[in-house]
């Protein structure tokens, strides 16, 4: 309800090329989803077909990212996460169910888990809107079957580090169907621990077909 007020107060401005009236304009949009590079992003060798190579063996067997974590992008995601524009979960749904294929009808969309102290922070968990948005618009189930079991913060860390608190993280409190796939969402992955990890947890617990969505890859310098 505030997020809607303050819309019509102060209108949102496209991130990409400051137009009034929202926060991706559909020019600005359709550079985001057309441009897209893709690499592994395990090893960040080109593929095609897949953000996976051959060569890289995951817990999860496909993925698919918006795009790199820089310009327009990189604003949008800073906006949501860090400047709570809670609205922008709708324009990051809407960019993911652009690259999303037509995905089984029994798929579970689960979403990354996010710590406490960050959803007190933005006033919301930003990537359960975000999956269950996608969910309903493709008429999926949204579970949160994976919970947090250490409350380390991965921004700033080291890429040991990340890896590290990523291995002990994760852990699934709900019943797997390993009949089914199941759709881990996450916002950014630099390292890829995140969705490693999280995915391993899914694999663990019994799962047999775990595949990732994500918004954005962070380039490596």
């Amino acid at each position: 309800m505030l997020d809607t007020l303050l819309s019509f107060i102060a209108p949102h401005r496209c991130c990409g090329c400051d137009k009034i009236g929202s926060l991706l304009c559909g020019h600005c949009n359709y550079n985001i989803t057309s441009e897209s590079k893709m690499v592994c992003i395990v090893c960040h060798r080109p593929t095609t077909g897949n953000w996976l190579c051959k060569s890289c063996h995951m817990p999860y067997e496909r993925v698919w990212v918006v795009g790199e974590r820089e310009g327009v992008l990189q604003r949008l995601i800073g906006l949501y996460k860090f400047e709570r524009a809670k609205s922008a979960y709708k324009t990051l749904g809407d960019l993911l169910l652009a690259i999303l294929p037509d995905l089984p009808a029994n798929t579970v969309v689960v979403p990354v888990p996010t710590t406490p102290s960050r959803i007190r922070e933005r006033g919301y968990d930003h990537m359960l809107l975000i999956a269950k948005y996608v969910a309903k618009a493709r008429g999926l189930k949204c579970q949160q079957l994976i919970y947090r079991q250490t409350n380390t913060k991965q921004r700033q860390a080291t890429a040991k580090q990340r890896a590290s608190q990523a291995k002990q993280a994760f852990a699934v409190n709900g019943p797997i169907n390993d009949a089914i796939p199941y759709l881990l969402f996450d916002d950014v992955v630099t390292t890829g621990a995140t969705i490693k990890y999280a995915s391993q947890a899914l694999r663990d617990a019994g799962a047999k077909y775990v595949w990732v969505a994500v918004v954005a890859r962070q380039t490596m310098k």
